[in-house]
């Protein structure tokens, strides 16, 4: 399945850190800017965005908008954003005060994937952030809850009473400051499962879908993902949200081109080239299979994924523990050898309008 987009890439960080074998990131400080420098890198070599996944209590990044802030400072051209961040710990007004200051910044490059999260190492993290569903409320209906307060707020709604000595004019309700126009359209829902995709097209949101599916249908991965991407633009076209969504995918793809990849990562090439099924969350779930090995046999498969070929975007995880060089230099062979075969070509003018 084809798509009328240009195809576009960007790397996704896990933003591992911590001392171990091989690791370039002993420490918070080490990883994000180190983190920084990759954006930096990946800008030269024309890739489209950065990314970041957040996790709480956890050896990862946790806070995005300080390294976003930072990495819009010192680029032009790439899109900056997460892939997601977990809702159920947001304080809605402050997050929209901060994702707004931080797409001032880059000049309109923030692409902000939110959703409910997955399993966090804290047994109820989002009640020791001060987050409790209402009464009849799940945790993942107070994450949709969180995301709509959100998105209304970045849309220059008022939201709060103005005080007795402000003088509103006909104006009612107070809206957040700083404002930023066009953040609201670069708002996209991480859906695990094609039901969530169709609900994300019902709320006018881009669509982010990772490398697993809460559920199973026995069909192979990227057809079930293609499926899912599919279901939910029927959704958006009957919608009628006046503007056009995007929809991502991430793979792993490691090419092992030199005697460094194959220390780290030639094992792992026989055993995950193929879809897993488990069980997450209580869920039964696929995964997506990994592509490691020689980039011309990944860039003909790549070529036949579904998914990828219906995505506009592809984000490539990347294992950022190895440092900056090993990384820049993985994203500088997909760039040339693999990435044109999905129709990708060097972001040389800047994000998408």
């Amino acid at each position: 399945m084809e798509t009328e987009f240009k195809k576009r890439i960007g790397f996704l960080s896990f933003g591992h850190y911590g001392a171990g074998r091989g690791s370039h990131t002993n420490s918070a400080a080490d990883a994000l800017h180190q983190g920084v420098d990759l954006a930096v890198a990946a800008e030269e070599l024309g890739i489209d965005g950065a990314f970041f996944r957040v996790h709480h209590f956890a050896r990862q990044q946790a806070a995005p908008f300080p390294l976003l802030a930072a990495i819009a400072a010192r680029t032009r051209r790439i899109e900056l954003g997460t892939g997601v961040i977990d809702m159920r710990y947001e304080n809605p007004l402050y997050m929209a005060e901060q994702a707004a200051a931080t797409d001032l910044l880059s000049s309109g490059r923030l692409q902000l994937g939110v959703s409910r999260g997955s399993p966090e190492p804290a047994a109820n993290g989002a009640a020791d952030f001060g987050h409790f569903p209402l009464e009849g409320e799940s945790y993942a209906d107070m994450a949709r809850r969180h995301t709509a307060s959100f998105r209304h707020a970045i849309s220059g709604a008022g939201v709060a009473e103005p005080a007795p000595h402000v003088s509103m004019g006909g104006e009612r309700l107070l809206a957040i400051e700083p404002q930023s126009p066009g953040l609201a359209q670069r708002i996209w829902w991480g859906a695990g499962s094609r039901a969530t995709a169709v609900w994300a097209a019902r709320q006018g949101m881009n669509l982010m879908s990772s490398t697993l599916l809460t559920e199973d249908t026995g069909v192979p991965f990227d057809e079930l993902q293609a499926e899912q991407i599919q279901l939910f633009r029927d959704e958006w076209a009957q919608a009628g949200h006046g503007f056009t969504p995007r929809v991502s995918v991430s793979r792993s793809i490691i090419p092992v081109v030199d005697e460094v990849d194959r220390m780290y990562f030639g094992l792992r090439a026989q055993a995950e080239n193929k879809d897993q099924v488990g069980v997450i969350d209580g869920l039964l779930s696929r995964f997506g299979k990994s592509y490691l090995g020689d980039p011309a046999d990944i860039a003909r498969d790549l070529a036949a994924d579904a998914a990828v070929q219906a995505a506009d975007t592809l984000m490539l995880t990347v294992p950022n523990q190895l440092g900056v060089a090993y990384n820049t230099k993985m994203l500088a062979t997909i760039a040339a050898h693999i990435a044109p075969a999905i129709g990708w070509e060097p972001n040389t003018e800047g994000p998408v309008e």
